[in-house]
């Protein structure tokens, strides 16, 4: 993300969201894959989840990125949530979750 000052006014590259978490793991686990190939993100939402205890919490932690980077971040998004979804069909809590390949 680049900011740019100028006199009056403040320039900041526009950011979306590429996936919406179920929690603050698997927010983290999509952020750390961008990263890992060299995409900036951020979580958004990480610390609302605890003010509401332990209600479930929909559409509240959110991995965005740079408007210039959703081409490169969506397939590694697609990958780390595939991931997520087989473990979590698999009934066994110590499987190994790959990230990318």
């Amino acid at each position: 993300m680049r900011l740019r000052a100028t006199r009056h006014s403040v320039s900041v590259d526009l950011v979306k969201i590429v996936y919406r978490a179920e929690n603050i793991i698997d927010a983290n686990l999509v952020k750390g894959a961008l990263e890992q190939a060299g995409v900036q993100s951020f979580v958004a939402g990480e610390y609302l989840t605890g003010a509401i205890g332990q209600l479930p919490a929909w559409d509240l932690v959110l991995v965005m990125v740079s408007e210039a980077d959703i081409e490169r971040a969506a397939p590694i998004v697609e990958s780390v949530d595939r991931a997520l979804r087989e473990a979590r069909g698999s009934g066994d809590a110590h499987d190994a979750i790959p990230i990318l390949a």
